[in-house]
Parts: structure tokens; sequence; C-alpha cells
């Protein structure tokens, strides 16, 4: 598979919810012009409190830098989980950019907000200790979704995220998720930009908020969820889990469903 711009975020090593082999899966399947690392790609937090790398982790690692060496421009825009890298904001390591938050330009000329979003999380501003409680429920979660898809792939059913399902039901949820979303919009509106890319929030969503597109790549815990831009500057949303699939686009033509090569 070929695009012109990938856009990932929210990956999650060192922590044991991470779904690299998906991720690996995904990278050794595609090329593309320029791979956009949306932040919380390594996750300091979760390796603080208990030391996890397993090979696949380091395999993910290893597979990005081999793409930035072999000519992919490679944007590295980090997030709240791996802030430490923000001091390095304008350097090059690896022929890996960077950069705090960048502005993309389709081929098509629109031009995109790309950053981590946590600016613009109101609980984070407002409560560390609420943010540090509600990471240790989604931990329990994650964990849960791990035995769950066990026996889901044992007898033949799909990948199902117990997390992005209390997010769509639940209300303070939902709520959140759309003033999340709104600030994000608001913010490329403020900028005369045509869009915003981001992460953080762990949920994959392309749409039109006041004539702004938001586009959310998701995340490689739950929903394994990748942000892209084809050739002719289509955005589109795939999932790649054992059912690789489109599951948002920005246009009204159909798009074929992925495959992995």
């Amino acid at each position: 598979m070929r695009f012109r711009s990938v856009f990932i975020s929210d990956v999650h090593l060192g922590f044991r919810g991470c779904s690299a082999d998906y991720l690996l899966d995904f990278l050794h399947s595609i090329q593309t012009d320029n791979l956009y690392l949306v932040g919380d790609i390594i996750d300091l937090w979760s390796l603080k409190r208990a030391f996890f790398w397993p090979q696949e982790h380091n395999n993910v690692i290893r597979t990005i830098l081999g793409k930035a060496k072999a000519g992919t421009r490679v944007i590295y825009i980090p997030g709240n989980h791996d802030s430490v890298f923000r001091d390095y904001a304008g350097m090059v390591f690896g022929n890996v950019e960077i950069h705090r938050e960048i502005v993309h330009e389709n081929v098509d000329g629109r031009r995109f907000l790309v950053l981590h979003g946590d600016e613009f999380d109101s609980v984070i501003k407002a409560s560390p200790l609420l943010e540090a409680l509600g990471n240790r429920a989604y931990a329990f979660i994650l964990r849960l979704n791990r035995y769950v898809n066990f026996f889901r792939r044992r007898f033949g059913f799909p990948y199902w995220s117990i997390a992005a399902f209390l997010k769509h039901k639940v209300k303070n949820a939902v709520n959140y998720i759309s003033n999340f979303e709104r600030a994000l919009a608001d913010e490329a509106k403020r900028r005369n930009l045509d869009g915003v890319i981001c992460g953080h929030i762990h949920r994959a969503e392309i749409a039109d908020i006041g004539g702004i597109t938001y586009c959310n790549d998701g995340d490689w815990v739950e929903s394994c969820t990748v942000l892209t831009e084809d050739d002719q500057g289509r955005m589109a949303l795939l999932r790649w889990t054992e059912q690789q699939q489109v599951v948002a686009h920005t246009e009204v033509v159909p798009l074929p469903i992925g495959q992995a090569a």
C-alpha cells in the first residue's frame, strides 16, 4: 500500500496494552512519503511505574528509523506521555525531525495544523490528580480488553474495544470528546487553516466542524487506527487489526477496503 502521508499517534510503547504487533504489520505493509508521529509514541509515564519493553516495541522504533533512513520524511511531535522530547523541538535525530507542532499541506492545497492535542485537554489543565485516577482506570480497562479479545479471537470473533464502547455510551465522556474536538477546530479556524490533525483522546474521527476538517488518527492500544493521505489529497482512517478496513474518509466516493501486503 502506498500513501503520500501517514499519521499515527498514541502508540504507547512501554505500556503493556500497546498493540505493537498490529503496528509493525502496518508499517511493513506501506510506503509513504511523510510519516507523522503525533505524540505519545513512547509511554514514559508507564515506564516510570514499571519497566516493560519487549522486542516488538524495539522493532517498531527500528522500523521507523529504517524508513527515515530510506527517504521517508519522519516528523515526531511529542505528546504528554513523551513530553520530555519537546525540549528538543527544532532538532533532527537519526533523520527524524522533532517539532512542537507543524502545518501539513495536502497535495490538494489544504493546510492542516498537526499537534498532539493535550494542550486543549481541560482535565489535564484543571486537575493532575483527576488525570492520574483516570489513567489508572483506563489502564485497568485496557488490561481487561486484552483478555476479552483473547477469547474473542479463539471463537472467531473480530477485535472489539471495551474502552471505545464506553466512550460512546458514557455521557460525560461524550461531552468531553465533543468539547475537545470543538476546541481543536476553533484553533485551526483562528489560524486561518483548513483543518486540524491530532491524537490524545484515543478516538479516531474525521468530521466537519464549522467548516474545519477535524481529523483524529486514534491510537494503537484500543482502536489500532491510522490517518492517511493518498496522492489525490484524500484523507482516510484505516483500522488495522484482524480485518483491515477503511472506517472513515473525507470523500463521498467509497474507498477500497485496505488489505495487508
